[in-house]
């Protein structure tokens, strides 16, 4: 008969531990606290930087001290090339029609499609300006569009979310965001 070969145990015992830490890795990935879709900002805490924005054509426009007097408002950061934008476009409605006032900025967009999306979707922004060149968005440090900064009365910005805003999102981070706004 043969002789039997048997696998030594040493071998096993790398393959173990390289199985367990990636398992360990995989675990702290899944479980860690907090939200994993959020990014960091610098704005957060700070006075909502400059503009440098160009008009939008049949839409009224706004300034930086718009942005730093008044009551609660939203910047949001979309572009008609952008699905996520489209995704979210119900609940911005929803918030217009509540009487929350939404600045938009249309990021890097041609002008026709932008207003063409608006046309078809319907316009939640009380006021509307270009970032054709993006510099806007640098400034803001916008990680891509949809994103949207929720500033109190002073001007400063309360919350940035980066992403589309769901309905579940519209509860959980962006009406407690804007009811902190409004309570500074």
């Amino acid at each position: 008969m043969a002789e039997e070969q048997k696998f030594p145990i040493f071998y096993v015992i790398p393959i173990v531990v390289v199985l367990g830490f990636l398992g360990l890795v995989t675990w702290a990935m899944l479980f860690k606290e907090g939200d994993s879709r959020e990014l960091p900002s610098t704005r957060e805490g700070h006075i909502v930087p400059a503009l440098q924005l160009t008009a939008f054509d049949g839409a009224e426009g706004f300034t930086h001290e718009d942005l730093t007097s008044g009551g609660v408002k939203l910047v949001n950061f979309w572009a008609s090339w952008c699905a996520p934008c489209r995704a979210e476009h119900p609940q911005l409605e929803t918030l217009a029609e509540e009487g929350v006032v939404i600045n938009g900025i249309n990021y890097k967009d041609e002008p026709a499609n932008a207003r063409r999306f608006l046309e078809q979707l319907g316009d939640p922004f009380a006021k509307l300006m270009a970032d054709s060149d993006g510099r806007t968005g640098l400034e803001w440090g916008l990680y891509g569009v949809p994103e949207t900064f929720i500033i109190a009365a002073d001007g400063t910005v309360v919350k940035r979310f980066a992403g589309p805003i769901t309905e579940s999102i519209l509860e959980s981070v962006i009406r407690p965001a804007i009811a902190d706004a409004a309570s500074r």
